[in-house]
């Protein structure tokens, strides 16, 4: 049975979750994606404001299609994760507490997750259509200059995600492998 949370998230939703854990998502999320992540990082230095308060939030990287007559969003499937990995660091430690993506993390992001207490989240790839429908709202709130990179600010609805990498060490990927192997 799926875990309900309501965005944002706190620290006792990031506390309960475990790797493997599956979650229906409800509320905002950010979206932002390599060109976005190089502006917030590039400001994080500069000591300049971001364009959005990160404590308890959760991005998704994703740079959906344009959407089409009556719909809200295009397709919205998740982006590779580890593109982000060389700017995430500062953005937990900004407050950051969920990303949504696909794909593995980085050590040096994994440790940074457990150190600032933030999860990730797999979403399905290849189901882009699917996922659309758990959008409710969205627009473009920053970098409107990067198109579909730009910050959107998406209300979500029950969006279907498992707990990739929890803030105790735990790693989907790695723990399926090795589970399967003591399984033979």
């Amino acid at each position: 049975m799926p875990i309900n949370i309501q965005l944002p998230l706190t620290e006792e939703h990031v506390r309960t979750l475990r790797a493997g854990d599956r979650v229906l998502l409800s509320g905002t999320v950010y979206t932002a994606r390599d060109a976005a992540h190089k502006r917030m990082a590039e400001s994080i230095r500069e000591g300049k404001p971001l364009p959005v308060e990160l404590t308890g939030q959760v991005i998704y990287y994703v740079g959906p299609t344009p959407a089409r007559p009556g719909e809200v969003i295009g397709s919205a499937g998740p982006t590779t994760s580890e593109r982000m990995d060389l700017y995430t660091p500062a953005l937990l430690e900004k407050g950051l507490k969920g990303m949504i993506g696909k794909g593995h993390r980085s050590e040096v992001v994994k440790q940074s997750m457990i150190d600032n207490e933030a999860v990730y989240f797999g979403a399905v790839g290849g189901a882009a259509a699917l996922i659309s429908r758990s959008i409710k709202a969205s627009r473009v709130i920053a970098y409107e200059d990067l198109g579909t990179e730009a910050i959107r600010k998406l209300e979500i609805e029950n969006f279907p995600v498992v707990v990739i990498n929890d803030i105790y060490g735990g790693d989907v990927y790695i723990d399926s492998v090795a589970k399967f192997r003591q399984d033979k």
